[in-house]
């Protein structure tokens, strides 16, 4: 069996409506099964003005807007509709991308057909919990969770330390990595522009701190402003970059009046205006893997970030960046003088980085995606023969 022999049926919350680092990496590894001749299709809510247009065949699942987050969907129902065509188009692997109900039943159809379910984990949901003060909710969220993934095949995940924290919450014992790669045609040093950062008010020997990703608060905001106020009344001079957009802009503009607002970036502009910072701060402890620090690598910036999963398998401590404990704004300041009183350690961190990020290919890494597939549809066909 190859690639060209599978029929994959994807189930994601957002496959492109709302731009975000997991749907990225779901669309570029259709984009990849596609050429290896795969036959795809992509069950997921769909609105009339959708971030950028989908890869391959995108089937609409019934959705109402999230509760006090109005841009995203919450799929409701696996509809009749929606089951003929999974039907119609027979596949021989189901691919879930987010724990929601429609990925349940998905899950569940799959089942009943003996069809192999693998879900890959893109975010640690029940970290969101603390940011929204939800926390007595999060044993039953990773109970969910647990129950959903444990009656899958398998599971794909970013990094061995997102593997390690599934295993040890007992989510699935058959845990393979799918990592993530980094375009570097277009996040690469050479998109570095003095005259851009002139024209932000910038001067050319001002230290420039940047968050990248959507202004939401799970992304680690209060830590991030924390950090700025503390470099402040330390007197270590800074200026702070915010790329993105998000719903917490009013808050975090309010929290930090000072930052540079450049609001949503893509293509050029975007790798323009990350590898024109100096440092990129990221203190999330919500990701399995960290997109924007791969792509602050690529762009030569030695990475500040806090010891989590979606940054110790990318950050080399004292390598390619430093780390923290998460919510140790101290630490984090420190990191960040030192790198300001040692200009030589920011290039030499930045440089390791970049020679990390080079070796980060899209195509070796989907392929690993492709193995998986294939493993799990073998471990079920020899399941069934021995079942008779």
């Amino acid at each position: 069996m190859d690639a060209s022999d599978l029929r994959i049926a994807l189930v994601s919350g957002n496959y492109n409506y709302v731009r975000d680092g997991a749907n990225q990496a779901l669309n570029r590894l259709v984009e990849y099964l596609l050429r290896q001749g795969a036959d795809v299709r992509a069950y997921s809510p769909t609105v009339a003005d959708p971030a950028f247009p989908p890869t391959g065949e995108l089937v609409s699942v019934p959705s109402i807007a999230a509760p006090g987050r109005k841009e995203y969907r919450l799929p409701l129902a696996l509809t009749r509709r929606v089951r003929r065509d999974l039907a119609e188009f027979n596949p021989n692997i189901v691919h879930i991308a987010s724990p929601d109900v429609v990925s349940h039943r998905a899950v569940s159809w799959a089942r009943r057909r003996q069809v192999p379910a693998i879900a890959s984990v893109h975010t640690r949901f029940e970290t969101y919990l603390t940011y929204y003060h939800l926390e007595a909710f999060e044993p039953t969220v990773r109970a969910i969770l647990r129950r959903l993934y444990r009656r899958c095949d398998a599971l794909l995940v970013p990094a061995q330390s997102t593997a390690a924290v599934l295993r040890a919450q007992r989510m699935n014992r058959n845990i393979a990595i799918w990592a993530r790669g980094v375009d570097r045609q277009q996040f690469n040093p050479e998109r570095r522009d003095p005259a851009w950062r002139r024209s932000l008010g910038i001067a050319d020997d001002e230290l420039v701190v940047a968050f990248l990703g959507r202004i939401v608060m799970e992304k680690g905001l209060d830590v991030f402003a924390d950090t700025a106020d503390e470099l402040t009344s330390r007197g270590i001079p800074h200026r702070v970059l915010v790329i993105g957009e998000g719903p917490a802009r009013p808050w975090f503009e309010q929290r930090l009046p000072t930052g540079i607002y450049v609001g949503h970036q893509e293509g050029p502009e975007l790798a323009r205006a990350l590898a024109s910072a100096d440092l990129f701060l990221n203190p999330s402890v919500t990701e399995t893997f960290g997109n924007v620090t791969l792509e602050a690598m690529a762009c030569a910036l030695p990475v500040i970030a806090v010891s989590a999963t979606g940054a110790t398998n990318l950050v080399k401590d004292g390598e390619t960046g430093l780390l923290a404990e998460p919510g140790d704004t101290g630490a984090l300041v420190d990191a960040i003088a030192s790198y300001i009183a040692d200009p030589a350690l920011r290039r030499r961190h930045g440089a390791a980085g970049l020679a990390y990020a080079k070796t980060q290919d899209w195509d070796v890494i989907n392929s690993a995606v492709v193995k998986t597939y294939i493993r799990a549809i073998e471990r079920r066909e020899r399941l069934q023969r021995i079942k008779g």
